[in-house]
């Protein structure tokens, strides 16, 4: 059996958004926002109380749910857009639909949730598929399996799926 129209691929779960590993994307990505760091910085800036995880992490998050559903694909492209933001101490889902199946390609709706406030990230993806893949092969392949995309390989390794 392969993918089709309507089905949900399994879901990539973050239990714990970690601040301390925030710190080390901060790193990672060259970006030394204060939003990411300093919980008083980002209560002073009226953003909240917690601090403020990288967008390029939150996409990762994303990519990860995708690359796991098919072990050898590559995502072809990808948009996104920032609805909210992810915050330290938060569980993220990151779900995605399956919209499309053609000529090896899966077109494929993508959301990251909050399991407080709901929908903060949205995206649409295009993978393309290793031809022999069905949705029975992925199940059994997804494991520990590490992604195909270097930021994807970060989140994996600081987030590893249990």
């Amino acid at each position: 059996m392969t993918y089709a129209v309507g089905d949900e691929l399994p879901p990539f779960i973050i239990d714990h958004v970690d601040p301390d590993a925030m710190k080390q994307w901060a790193i990672f990505l060259a970006d030394p926002n204060q939003i990411h760091l300093d919980v008083e910085f980002v209560k002073a800036k009226g953003l909240g109380d917690r601090v403020i995880n990288q967008g390029p992490i939150n996409i990762a998050y994303m990519m990860n749910c995708l690359l796991s559903a098919f072990p050898g694909g590559q995502i072809a492209n990808m948009t996104s857009r920032f609805l909210d933001n992810v915050y330290g101490g938060e569980r993220i889902v990151a779900r995605a639909t399956v919209d499309g199946v053609e000529d090896g390609k899966v077109t494929c709706s993508v959301r990251l949730e909050s399991e407080d406030r709901g929908m903060v990230n949205s995206a649409t993806a295009t993978i393309v598929v290793p031809p022999s893949q069905s949705s029975a092969e992925s199940a059994e392949q997804v494991g520990n399996q590490a992604p195909n995309s270097p930021l994807s390989w970060m989140t994996w390794l600081l987030y590893p799926k249990a």
